[in-house]
Parts: structure tokens; C-alpha cells; sequence
């Protein structure tokens, strides 16, 4: 049995659909994260499961049981909000013990917590320090250290990491993940940032409009997405009209191309993915498709180059520069082109659940 099932959840505002018949089941000490641009559903789901927010249908299951219209005080669910939510008059021990306190606990029960959990974020020391003093970092592992004394069986995490730098942001993720190993705490994680989900995730959730567009491992994601949106939100991609001549062959820009896929059917349109990395650049003539470097930038452990071949724009990344309007060649590996079916409508861009999953059993307010 799943920890928790999500079964047909459906929400609007203002007559908006932003959650329609979404499903999801997530398994005891996951970290999954929901992953999708501003609007996509992906708030509304942590907030309905949260117990914030109710779902206008559908149901909200914790090991079976129907909490849909249960109080979020009464789940075994706590939630990090992404501008943390701390009290400003309380120290940092009290903003630690307040959940503990509503709760009934005894004075020793909640010294020994607040130590353990202020030992596990790497805050040792900080009971008497007041929150506001705190630099971002700190605050956000606060109100982890908040949410864990209650001993959740589920965190969820609303972009908690988005008000931080670069560098403190990539340490948090490190952090995150370590506690979670830690804990053994199931991890519902809310972003847009793709490195965050690609990193942290056991599993990700795309979401685009309401829908599950993918969902399964960042290796998954990342090296086999199923359609054009996918493809585009996670990395860079080329993403190119193809024409699937029969299996193992596909005509790109009017050029035959070898690949690993079949079950395509013969002379069919379909969409075609080549990540900027996966380019081989070469001399002219010695690739498939001869063209012009257009533009090289140098963005820090590579170069970034534009190729205008064949009619289309290429990005193609590389170690080695080349200078702009030299003449190359470019050529990629049957392995690393990715075909995709064309969606023949708006509704069939997002993949149904019993596709995702193989068959088994918002506005966004961000």
C-alpha cells in the first residue's frame, strides 16, 4: 500500500482549472518532487495534501485512510512554507517548541527535542538567538528544525530554497537530502528549478496546466522525456520537426539520421530530441549535416555554440570552441536522439496517469 494516494484530485479558481483529475501515489521515505512552471498545479497539490487547501473532488488517502477533510493539525504531515513562516517575537528555541508546546508536551520532552533537532541542521547553540539575526540559511533550516520535532511521517517543502544564493542554495540541497536519509521522513518537494529537482529527487513529477506530463526517475527525466515539453523544461534541447522513415531511421532537416527507436510506424511525423552536449562537431563533410557556427560563448566548463544547419538553429555544447562563421560539420550518436510522438491535440500534450505509470493502480498560489 502506498503512504500516501492522491486519487483524482480536481481544484479551480475563479473557474480556472488548475488541478484536472490529477492522481499520484507516492511510497513510504520517497523524495519526490513536483516539478513545473509558475501556475502549473503544483502548490495547489502540496496545499491540498497539506490540508490548507480542499480539492473541489477526489480524495486524499494516508495509508487508506480518508483524510481529505482532515485538519492539518490532526495529519502526520507538516509543511516548510517557502518564506519560512517564523515568529518574529519567539528565539529560535520557541519557534522550535511552539508546535510541541500546543501539543501538551513536558518541559524536559521539549529541551531534549529542540537539541536533537538543532543538532541534525547543524544549529547547535542557537536556542537564546532571536530569528530575525538570522541569515536566510539559517531561518530555512529553523523552520526545518520545526517541522521535524513533531516526527512527521511526511515534509512537504514549498520552494524553500528560492530566496537563498546560488552557493547556499546547492549546500541546502545537500542538506536536504541528508536528512531525509537521516530521518527516513517522506519528502514532498515543491520547485521550478530544475538542478534542485534533478539532484534531491528519487523521483519527479512534471507537471504543466493541472496534468502529470512525466513522472519517474531524474535519469528518466532527464534522458528519456516523453514529450516536447518535457524535453524543453528540463535541460537544454534541440527540438526539431522529424519524419520516422521506418524503425532505426529518422530524416532531420531533410538528412537521414540513425536511432534506437521503433514502434514509430513508417513516413509519420514525429518530434525529435538532441541535447546541445550530445552534438558532435566535426570538419565539413565529415557529419551529417554541414552548417555555420554563428555564435560561441564560454559558460564556464564549456562553450555554448549556435549552428545554423539544415535550415535550423542548433545548440551544441562543447569543451573545444569554434569560431563564428567557420564552416563544421555536425553529427550525434543513434543513442542520444530521442523521438517523441507529436500530441494530434492541446489535451493529449499531457500524458494520463494510467500512461505514466504503466497502467497501474491551482492557480498555483505561489
Amino acid at each position: 500500500m502506498a503512504l500516501i494516494d492522491l486519487k483524482n484530485l480536481t481544484k479551480s479558481y475563479d473557474n480556472e482549472v488548475v488541478l484536472d483529475d490529477f492522481s499520484l501515489s507516492i511510497q513510504e521515505n520517497e523524495f519526490i518532487t513536483l516539478l513545473g512552471p509558475s501556475g502549473c498545479g503544483k502548490t495547489t497539490t502540496l496545499r491540498i495534501l497539506g490540508g490548507f487547501t480542499k480539492p473541489d473532488s477526489g480524495q486524499v488517502l494516508f495509508q487508506g485512510e480518508d483524510i481529505t477533510n482532515l485538519a492539518p493539525n490532526k495529519r502526520h504531515i507538516n509543511t516548510v512554507f517557502q518564506k519560512y513562516a517564523l515568529f518574529p517575537h519567539m528565539n529560535v528555541a520557541e519557534n522550535i517548541a511552539f508546535g510541541l508546546r500546543i501539543s501538551g508536551k513536558s518541559n524536559s520532552y521539549i529541551d531534549d527535542k529542540i537539541k536533537y533537532a538543532l543538532k541534525l541542521v547543524n544549529l547547535s547553540g542557537y536556542e537564546s538567538r532571536n530569528v530575525t539575526s538570522l541569515s536566510g540559511g539559517q531561518q530555512q533550516r529553523i523552520a526545518i528544525a520545526r517541522a521535524i520535532v513533531n516526527e512527521p511521517r511526511v515534509l512537504l517543502l514549498d520552494e524553500p530554497l528560492g530566496a537563498l544564493d546560488l552557493k547556499l542554495r546547492q549546500e541546502m540541497q545537500y542538506e536536504l537530502i541528508r536528512l531525509k536519509n537521516e530521518l527516513g521522513i517522506t519528502f514532498l518537494y515543491v520547485t521550478h528549478d530544475q538542478e534542485e529537482a534533478l539532484t534531491m529527487s528519487d523521483k519527479v513529477v512534471v507537471m504543466n496546466k493541472g496534468y502529470i506530463q512525466q513522472m519517474g526517475t531524474p535519469e528518466q527525466i532527464y534522458n528519456e522525456p516523453e514529450n516536447a515539453f518535457v524535453a524543453d523544461f528540463i535541460g537544454d534541447s534541440n527540438i526539431v520537426d522529424g519524419l520516422m522513415l521506418e524503425d532505426y531511421y529518422v530524416k532531420i532537416c531533410g538528412h537521414t539520421f540513425k536511432c534506437i527507436d521503433a514502434g514509430f510506424g513508417q513516413n509519420n511525423p514525429v518530434d525529435v530530441t538532441i541535447r546541445p552536449e550530445d552534438i558532435i562537431i566535426g570538419e565539413p563533410g565529415e557529419g551529417i549535416i554541414d552548417g555555420v557556427v554563428t555564435s560561441c560563448i564560454f559558460i564556464g566548463v564549456h562553450y555554448e555554440m549556435c549552428i545554423e544547419a539544415g535550415g535550423f538553429e542548433w545548440v551544441a555544447q562543447n569543451t573545444v570552441s569554434q569560431p563564428v562563421g567557420k564552416r563544421v560539420s555536425i553529427s550525434v550518436t543513434p543513442e542520444n536522439i530521442q523521438i517523441m510522438h507529436k500530441p494530434e491535440s492541446e489535451d493529449e500534450q499531457a500524458i494520463s496517469l494510467e500512461e505514466v505509470l504503466g497502467d497501474s493502480d491551482q492557480q498555483s498560489t505561489e
